[in-house]
């Protein structure tokens, strides 16, 4: 008796009979996944610091990012000098760099902070990060959802205009929307009209607003084709033919029962694409297409860097730098939010 008693007391919980068992979604098993991934949670700290950053900019900022000091043109403090060994303070055997320990990364050749500088920058990139993606699925996910639910004569219309879309190489097509932009609406323009309309408010966003534009118009195509292809696997399932055949609504089907069970290689590839929106920025600013100046770019820095780079490696080394780190960032991201999402991954650590 002795022996049951003590038995009873050290048996786990005892699951009744006609309990149901108490499972997970594959959302709350994916999160589960990804906090496990060491180099995901590294790239969502990155991404969060930087967008942190970038909201809060203007307190973060030591320097006003757009003032020129032209008496420290090309600065650079004490441990930037020891940095780079082809650096050379003035007072020294062929020195030529002005010390100047009040700039902490130095300043550029109109005598700009180089770290305020970066600091704004992120907002560009970060922006882009998150505009691109948006555009591509909202006009993506309706060409492909609509494309492979519906199939026929909508489906082939639909392809190949994604397919004349794909005939034009991507960076070229940007880069000749953008100049379409800037030469048709940035110029004097009649006011009321919608080219200074949109003129002026690409000049309030510091020349943002056509470069979501241009991004915009070239991004959806790979989400409408991933999520056409998505859609043709899922809408012959039983669990749609049964929703048929109740009577629900063709509407109702897609937004509860295809789009549901799509999202998840749809977001996968979006994170992996948002490193080449990112690039797709910094390329513009590059060549002279990216934002007005004075507002800062990491790509427009490295740009002006560049031109530099032999004497002053700094100012293009540090943007540089930031930009890998946010692209790497949403790389570590996409990985494991492929891994995590993956059903055939569910339950194993």
């Amino acid at each position: 008796m002795a022996v049951m008693e003590q038995q009873s007391h050290t048996a786990g919980p005892v699951t009744r009979l006609g309990a149901r068992p108490k499972g997970e979604s594959l959302w709350v098993d994916a999160w589960k996944r990804l906090r496990r991934n060491r180099l995901a949670v590294l790239g969502v700290v990155i991404i969060v610091i930087n967008l942190l950053v970038a909201i809060f900019a203007p307190a973060l900022a030591p320097k006003d990012y757009k003032t020129q000091v032209l008496a420290d043109n090309n600065a650079a403090p004490e441990w930037v000098i020891s940095l780079f060994p082809n650096m050379k303070a003035k007072g020294t055997e062929g020195g030529f760099v002005t010390v100047n320990n009040s700039y902490l990364l130095g300043a550029d050749s109109l005598g700009r902070d180089l770290l305020s500088r970066i600091i704004y920058g992120a907002r560009v990139s970060l922006a882009v990060a998150f505009v691109g993606p948006v555009v591509s699925i909202i006009i993506g996910l309706i060409v492909g959802v609509v494309a492979g639910f519906f199939g026929g004569r909508v489906d082939n219309i639909l392809m190949r205009l994604v397919d004349i879309m794909y005939a034009f190489p991507t960076f070229l097509l940007v880069v000749l929307l953008m100049a379409f932009f800037r030469t048709s609406f940035g110029g004097a323009q009649q006011p009321g009209t919608l080219a200074y309309t949109l003129g002026e408010l690409d000049a309030s966003m510091g020349g943002m607003l056509f470069i979501f534009l241009g991004i915009g118009m070239t991004s959806w195509m790979q989400m409408a084709r991933l999520s056409r292809g998505q859609v043709l696997s899922v809408r012959e399932k039983e669990y749609i033919e049964a929703a048929r055949s109740i009577g629900t609504p063709t509407r109702a089907i897609m937004v509860q029962h295809v789009l549901p069970n799509i999202l998840g290689p749809l977001i996968v590839a979006e994170t992996l694409t948002i490193p080449t929106y990112i690039s797709y920025e910094a390329f513009l600013s590059f060549i002279g297409l990216g934002v007005n100046p004075p507002t800062p770019s990491w790509g427009g820095m490295i740009s002006e860097g560049a031109r530099s780079i032999a004497t002053y490696p700094n100012q293009a080394l540090f943007p540089a730098l930031a930009l890998f780190f946010v692209m790497f960032a949403f790389n570590f991201l996409g990985d494991g939010l492929r891994d995590a999402l993956d059903p055939r991954m569910r339950g194993v650590d």
